[in-house]
Order: C-alpha cells, then structure tokens, then sequence
C-alpha cells in the first residue's frame, strides 16, 4: 500500500507517518510539504522504517499534485495554514483553494481512499453539558477563518463525494492536539514571541481564568496519528470524532498548573485579546477565543466502535507533554516544528509581524 501525506511535516502529520511507517501493510509513503526535512533527517522517529518514506517539496496552492498522487492507494490531507490571522485571504487561498486542489488531483489520479483532517472547529456552536455525534451541523463559527475555513471544506467534501462514488473518504474531526515536540510550533502559531517559555512551570503561573464555556477537549499527537493510520488502512468511511478523556476545563487546567481559579467575564478576556491582537502582541485572534467558548464537546464513541481507535494518552497527559515542551523549547527536525524556526531571539517571529505574514 502506498500513501501520500499532505503536510506530512507538521504536527498531526509527522505522528502520521510515523504511525503508517510502523504498519507493515504500508510499502511506501510519500511525505508532501512545502520545506523538506534534511536529507538524513528522522523526523517523524520512525526509526528503522524509514526506507518507506520518500519526502517532495510541493505547495497545495501551486504545485502539480497529479504526478505525486498517481499510483497512490491513499491520499491523507493534513496541510493547513493557521497564520498570517490579520490576512484570511492567504489562509483561505492554502486552506479552502489549496483543499480543493488536493481533491481534485486525489480524483484525476484514481486515487481510491481519501483521509481528510477536519477539526472539531468545524462544528457549529454546540452543548458544553452533553456530548454531540458526527451528526451534528458543520456550519463552524463565522466569526473565526480557521472555522470558516474548515467548515468550508466540509462542503468541498460533499462534493467531492457525490461527484467521486467510487472514492472512499474518511473525515477525522479532532480535538485541540498536542505533544512535546509541538510546543515551540505551536507557541509560535498561538502565544508569539512574547511569550517566555519557562513561565510553563507550577510555581510561575499563580490563576487560571474560570471562563463561560471553558471546556475542551484535547489529544496527544501520537494518539491522533494512529486516527489517521487506522483510516487509511481500513474500510471505515464517514465522519469521526477524535478525543481523549478528560474534558479540560478551569478546574483541571488549574490543576495541572499547581494554581487556582478566578472566575472572570469572557468578555473582558476577549477584549484583552483583541487589543493585543491588533497590536500585532500576540498572533491568535479573538475569533479563536469565541470560537474555543462556543465549540461543542464530541462524542468519540463511534471512531471507537468503527474506526476501532483508542486513545493510548489521556488529555491530561498531552497537556503536561506540551507544558514540559514550552519549558525547553522542543521540537522537531522539520521547518514548522523546528525551534530554529523562529531565528535567533526570534527575530524571525518578529520581522513576519506577529500575525501578518506567514
């Protein structure tokens, strides 16, 4: 079995081929990404399976995906673009524009499965107090990109599938990922480079800010790789909710933390956000804070029963990973995961503008 991997560089996508390098029904796979690793790198540990991996430099936007798909048993779509947040417009063109052309070249290569990573952001607003299935509406929140952007693609999907009957297609909807080696990435994506690493201690962080709506859930990145694996390579098909126990709210964030809870108004959080957002102090927009308060809390029982996937690490677990990640400054040997990436000081985190290029 041969596999393509789009954004086979990043976070879920270098715990994918892992996964898939350590399946022996899996002969060859081909890692897409716009920067390649280093010739001799290792970067997702698959260790002695790396004769399996293949890397090409290829941009979802532009590049010629045909001739990298023809062949291919499977097509596994994870690339996506979280930044520049202060211009959508490139974050639509690699998400929304850059999907499309993945399907289209999955369909005009005769690829017959295709694996696509979704995002419980695509949901609309849903319940805190109860569970919802794969049956719940994919409208996202229209006041974020990153939601617009998922739940279109969604659609992009339907499509897809009505005009493609013979392509079997698998969409995994996780929750918020993490491990070790994501921190320096994703403090980069999210925090900026204001944040300081060191301050991911018990002792350094006093309160956690009870919020309306504060309840997440979340998994370890080697958890979400064997999801993609086992959609790969299997018959499943349909939607699937991924998540691991517990639902992270205040209290076991504070927990975690060593620290206490203060209730506070969204509102006032949001408004802080939002000023250093436009300030360009931080990279995350406050339509990601509306969005982390509205999204619903997702039933896994059917990635459990069909998919036949079970989480190896507690949500807990993955938390504490990618605090001691923030603490040292971990990474990977790839350029998004890299914590070369940012330069030196972070100069480079400084110089894209926080927020307004990629």
């Amino acid at each position: 079995m041969r596999v393509v991997v789009t954004g086979a560089t990043g976070n879920i996508g270098t715990s994918t081929v892992r996964a898939l390098a350590a399946d022996p029904d899996v002969t060859a796979i081909t890692g897409l990404a716009r920067r390649e690793p280093g010739r001799d790198a290792d970067p997702a540990g698959t260790g002695a399976d790396t004769g399996k991996v293949e890397w090409a430099e290829a941009d979802v936007t532009d590049s010629d995906l045909v001739p990298l798909m023809r062949g291919a048993d499977v097509v596994v779509h994870l690339a996506w673009l979280f930044q520049p947040t202060h211009r959508p417009a490139v974050t639509w063109d690699a998400n929304v524009v850059g999907s499309s052309r993945v399907f289209d070249a999955a369909a005009e290569a005769g690829v017959p499965n295709l694996v696509y990573s979704s995002s419980v952001g695509a949901y609309s607003p849903g319940p805190k107090d109860r569970a919802v299935d794969e049956s719940w509406p994919t409208h996202g929140w229209p006041g974020a990109a990153y939601s617009r952007e998922k739940a279109y693609v969604e659609r992009l999907l339907d499509v897809f599938e009505a005009r493609n009957p013979g392509c079997r297609v698998v969409r995994i909807r996780p929750g918020f990922i993490f491990e070790r080696q994501t921190a320096s990435e994703q403090r980069r994506l999210f925090a900026g480079p204001l944040l300081p690493g060191r301050l991911a201690r018990r002792d350094l962080v006093p309160a956690v800010p009870d919020l309306p709506g504060l309840r997440l859930q979340a998994l370890h990145s080697a958890d979400a790789g064997e999801a993609f694996r086992l959609a790969a390579t299997g018959k499943a098909r349909g939607a699937f909710n991924i998540a691991a126990e517990p639902v992270l709210d205040a209290a076991e964030l504070a927990d975690i933390l060593g620290a206490r809870t203060v209730r506070l108004p969204a509102r006032g959080v949001r408004a802080a956000l939002a000023a250093a957002w436009t300030l360009h102090l931080v990279p995350a927009s406050p339509g990601l804070f509306d969005l982390a308060l509205e999204i619903p809390i997702m039933d896994v029982s059917r990635a459990r029963d069909e998919l036949g996937w079970t989480p190896r690490h507690t949500a807990r677990e993955a938390i504490e990973e990618f605090l001691e990640g923030l603490r040292t400054g971990a990474g990977r040997d790839t350029p998004p995961l890299s914590p070369e990436t940012g330069g030196p000081m972070r100069a480079r985190e400084f110089v894209t503008g926080i927020g307004r290029k990629p």
